[in-house]
């Protein structure tokens, strides 16, 4: 009983592509009936939501896509047709998605502040808030729910893509929680003597959640610069200098080089060292059982673990 459990539990353990494929169609679903409540109570700020959420729902999926490279051809390397012309993998297609994700959020974001403004300055625009306030209601639960479910699976999975989405639908329930209780004002003030207002509600959310949500992507859009652009990471080259120090003391080598970068989910790692000229004669086998030394003191192996290790009397193949 104890054996069927666990493969039940192995069976039913979540997956990266798995939490981003019903990402997406909750993402599209969300993004359809926004767009549909927009236009329906004329709120632009519902349309906007709508819009962005087409967009990050459209990025999710290529982001998937990437995931599905990386996985099947590291895992299948010899089956994988693109293989053949990507020899180096798809790690670097990773922070690509990242970062056109972050700056088409950033400009949807940006146009749509432009907008509010303008409206606010014309003397803003009617809205059914009825309709806007159900909509609202719906998306702060899903929303919310949704990234509870996605936190909860990238515990185990610790997808960057898988992150991001969390990002997105927490996101997502804090700025549609912000358009609930606008609505929610701008409902209870009609007929009042605040009800000149109403027209303003909805252009002053809009550019109060653009403004929220202008600054948030530019995490992201740094990280995928850095890995496109081969920057190592510092803590990451301190310890593999490290690493390198202790075993070229141990086994006798003159020096060492070390070029480290990460590249989205992939850490590709080159090693020199450099050997005394003269030395005695060594069997291979004893080279790679170093290789193996050093490999296992990297620790980390797995498909996204791209790792050289040289060694030459010459300092200049290393430099």
């Amino acid at each position: 009983m104890k054996k069927m459990t666990d493969a039940t539990s192995s069976r039913a353990a979540p997956t990266e592509q798995g939490v981003l494929r019903f990402s997406i169609a909750m993402t599209f679903v969300l993004a359809v009936v926004g767009i549909g409540f927009g236009i329906a109570s004329g709120a632009a700020s519902i349309i906007f939501d709508g819009i962005y959420s087409l967009i990050d729902a459209s990025m999710t999926a290529v982001a998937l896509v990437v995931s599905m490279l990386i996985t099947q051809t590291m895992a299948e390397r010899r089956q994988a047709r693109l293989a053949h012309r990507f020899t180096m993998g798809f790690w670097h297609l990773e922070p690509m998605v990242l970062g056109v994700n972050g700056v088409l959020l950033t400009g949807a974001a940006l146009y749509a502040l432009v907008t509010a403004v303008s409206s606010l300055l014309s003397g803003g625009r009617e809205l059914d808030f009825g309709q806007a306030i159900l909509y609202a209601a719906i998306v702060v639960v899903v929303a919310a729910l949704m990234a509870l479910k996605n936190r909860r699976a990238n515990r185990t999975i610790r997808s960057s893509f898988v992150a991001l989405d969390v990002k997105g639908w927490t996101m997502s329930a804090a700025l549609t929680g912000a358009l609930l209780a606008a609505f929610l004002f701008g409902w209870l003030i009609q007929g009042t003597a605040l009800d000149w207002m109403s027209p303003y509600v909805d252009p002053a959310i809009l550019a109060l959640v653009c403004l929220v949500m202008l600054p948030l992507p530019i995490p992201t859009i740094r990280r995928a610069l850095a890995d496109i652009l081969l920057i190592t990471p510092p803590e990451m080259k301190a310890r593999i200098d490290s690493i390198a120090a202790e075993i070229a003391a141990r086994h006798g080598f003159t020096d060492h080089r070390a070029y480290v970068a990460r590249v989205g989910r992939g850490r590709q790692i080159e090693l020199f060292f450099i050997v005394p000229r003269g030395a005695p004669a060594r069997p291979l086998e004893e080279w790679d059982a170093i290789r193996d030394e050093i490999g296992e003191a990297i620790g980390g192996e797995s498909p996204d673990r791209w790792l050289t290790i040289a060694f030459t009397t010459d300092p200049e193949w290393a430099d």
